[in-house]
């Protein structure tokens, strides 16, 4: 009778174990990939749409097929990204055949399965000082096969497109952005809107004084060419460059619209780029006051404690003094976590219910070319008079 049970115990755990293994091939193939959300805090009003509107396929000088852009894309976190591949420069026109539109054409399907936007776009390849531009929300790249490069330029502005200057600094002289008269001149006519302000790993300071001088879209792209694993190192966090767009809905129609009046921000390495009023509700959306009153007994402590929900590692830098407290002269905030800062009185007898006001500037908010932005921190500290001896 026991060698029956223990049999039959047996017999289902070989059961159990079939089972099991059988399952781990239909399991591993159901599960394709794991998406890495970015956690940038919304602004109100808005949703917060995560692009990058510059990248390469086989279709001009990228190495990788259309798809792939895709796949990479869903998986860091992006919501839409436009294949620019170059209509004049074709180095794989030997072994690809050539038709501006098809990288589009074929990443088409698995941008819908993945429920990615996908923005038909192009890249306008000139030498300098033409340079280079790219074009989005465009209806046919093959149409814009045009030698000379302002009736190019006009000829994509008719298809309704949103024109933006490329890399401004390549080429140039210490890899310094130089307006020349050709810019000027399709900027006069309304036909350029916005400017890499990044591109890969360069910020560009005079192209983000251009843009807010002169109304134009900021813009960060990865411009990746091979596979963007070989860019970027993800295991260290980091990441390719991001616009971030503040669009009404998730629609392309919403996402150009956004576009042409210039609500955007950069998410590059650890810095965001932009206009005040789109990084200052980031911030503020991103951090938490966790301890917003407490108490200090003449110069003794008290402790502050700052929660960032946040992907950015905000650094502040103390900009200015307290008449009640000691602040510390730098405060990191890291993503996802808690921080405690330490507020020390400055008076052995001073009494009651004080706001203290914490000013800094934070270091990697840029609202001004490599200008940070400063931000006031505040808490409520109940002050006591040290005890006498």
């Amino acid at each position: 009778m026991i060698f029956v049970k223990s049999l039959k115990a047996a017999l289902n755990l070989f059961i159990l174990i079939l089972v099991s293994v059988l399952l781990i091939p239909v399991e591993a193939e159901s599960q394709l990939g794991v998406r890495t959300e970015m956690r940038i805090p919304e602004i109100p009003g808005y949703i917060t749409i995560k692009c990058d509107f510059h990248m390469h396929t086989v279709f001009s000088d990228g190495s990788v097929w259309p798809q792939v852009r895709v796949q990479e894309a869903w998986l860091e976190g992006i919501d839409a990204i436009s294949i620019t591949d170059h209509i004049e420069y074709l180095p794989h026109d030997d072994d690809i055949k050539t038709n501006h539109n098809r990288s589009f054409d074929l990443a088409v399907p698995a941008a819908k399965s993945s429920n990615l936007m996908l923005i038909r776009g192009t890249e306008i390849t000139r030498d300098e000082p033409e340079a280079h531009h790219n074009a989005l929300f465009i209806t046919d790249a093959n149409a814009l096969e045009i030698e000379d490069f302002v009736e190019c330029i006009e000829a994509t502005a008719k298809q309704g497109a949103f024109i933006m200057w490329n890399h401004p600094g390549w080429k140039q002289p210490g890899n310094k952005s130089v307006w020349y008269d050709i810019q000027n001149e399709i900027w006069e006519k309304g036909w350029l809107h916005g400017i890499e302000v990044v591109n890969g790993g360069v910020y560009y300071p005079n192209a983000h004084k251009w843009c807010l001088e002169k109304n134009m879209t900021i813009m960060g792209t990865s411009d990746v060419h091979g596979p963007i694993t070989m860019s970027y190192d993800f295991a260290s966090g980091d990441h390719r460059p991001v616009t971030l767009v503040f669009a009404r809905e998730k629609t392309e129609e919403s996402l150009k619209e956004a576009m042409f009046d210039r609500r955007t921000v950069i998410y590059w390495k650890n810095f965001l780029i932009g206009e005040e009023k789109f990084l200052r509700p980031i911030f503020n959306s991103s951090v938490e006051i966790k301890t917003p009153e407490m108490g200090i007994t003449g110069t003794g402590r008290a402790y502050v404690q700052i929660y960032n929900d946040s992907d950015v590692k905000y650094t502040l830098v103390l900009n200015g003094e307290n008449e009640y407290v000691t602040l510390p002269r730098s405060i990191t905030l890291y993503p996802g976590k808690t921080v405690m800062v330490s507020l020390r009185g400055k008076s052995e007898s001073l009494t009651g219910l004080k706001k203290i006001i914490l000013p800094y500037v934070v270091e990697n908010l840029y609202v001004q070319p490599s200008e940070g932005m400063p931000v006031e921190l505040s808490v409520d500290v109940r002050f006591q008079p040290a005890e006498r001896r």
